[in-house]
């Protein structure tokens, strides 16, 4: 059976056309007085200033490879081409990955050097380049795939991020992003700040994902690949502390009843997750969610119509 082709990525007109170079512009323009994210820091990172995501003029990166353990769609038979970004603009308290995004595990490259690693990926016979923690290195990446696609990229991009972005950031990423991989993760804007040091984190994912949805769409699988579209997770928390009886109605009403949503059962206590304090009540987070608070979340995205993946 001949081998699939692999499907063009939306950048490469960009590319051709000569607008990437101008996005590229506008995106470090941004790093001038940083208003990358949402926390607005106005540090000069084009001037190696720090702000909230402790990242300055080049990106930091921890690894990257061949990843399996995402979404069938994305991993394929052959991987998810992943590459982690150290350092993040949220501060969960429970990161499973916070020796990357809280102790900051890591390098600086050059873009050129993040560039390589794309193209390698997709030699290594990836379906997607993952771009992990991206929200605050979005000028970066959008060099980095400008000349990863001077060098012959074509796979698919996703901008694989905890939802606490910029719609005018996002928006110099219309035609550059294929898929989006966004958290959705509370309902309430008081636990965010409590759990993820994240201000008005609600009204920026909504915000964040109806932009995404617009660029991109739901979710379109080939032949059991992910070419393009919207993938929402929303991690399940002891006690309902994601509030998935708000996030998951939202997602139906205000995005599409065909979001393609993952709803995650993996929680466990990491990092900071045992201290008092934590979850708003003593000792809420210190546990893993139990049966019946996943089988209530699924009822939550069942009950409003929410049909693909969980």
């Amino acid at each position: 059976m001949p081998e699939q082709e692999k499907p063009r990525a939306s950048y490469i007109s960009l590319y051709e056309s000569g607008e990437l170079a101008g996005r590229i512009d506008a995106a470090y323009r941004l790093l001038k007085s940083c208003t990358v994210c949402p926390r607005q820091c106005r540090v000069d990172r084009t001037h190696d200033e720090r702000g909230y995501c402790r990242t300055g003029l080049l990106p930091v990166i921890a690894s990257y490879g061949p990843h399996y353990g995402e979404e069938p769609p994305l991993s394929g038979r052959k991987g998810s081409g992943t590459i982690f970004v150290t350092h993040c603009n949220l501060a969960c308290g429970f990161c499973q990955n916070y020796d990357i995004s809280q102790c900051g595990r890591g390098d600086e490259v050059s873009c050129n050097l993040l560039a390589g690693m794309m193209t390698r990926l997709q030699a290594q016979g990836c379906h997607n380049i993952n771009i992990v923690s991206p929200s605050h290195v979005v000028p970066q990446l959008i060099q980095g795939v400008a000349i990863a696609a001077r060098n012959g990229l074509e796979i698919p991009v996703v901008y694989n991020s905890g939802g606490y972005d910029s719609p005018d950031t996002l928006r110099l990423l219309d035609g550059i992003i294929d898929i989006y991989l966004p958290d959705a993760k509370y309902g309430s804007n008081e636990v965010a700040l409590a759990l993820s040091g994240a201000p008005h984190y609600t009204e920026s994912m909504k915000a964040a994902i109806k932009e995404m949805h617009r660029q991109v769409g739901d979710l379109v699988i080939e032949g059991g690949i992910a070419t393009r579209g919207l993938v929402i997770r929303h991690l399940v928390l002891p006690g309902n502390l994601a509030g998935s009886d708000t996030v998951l109605p939202w997602i139906a009403g205000e995005i599409s009843r065909n979001s393609y949503v993952n709803i995650m059962d993996q929680y466990h206590p990491s990092w900071h997750a045992a201290k008092p304090g934590m979850g708003l009540l003593p000792g809420s987070l210190s546990r893993k969610i139990t049966a019946d608070e996943y089988r209530y979340a699924i009822r939550c995205a069942r009950n409003c119509g929410l049909h693909r993946r969980f």
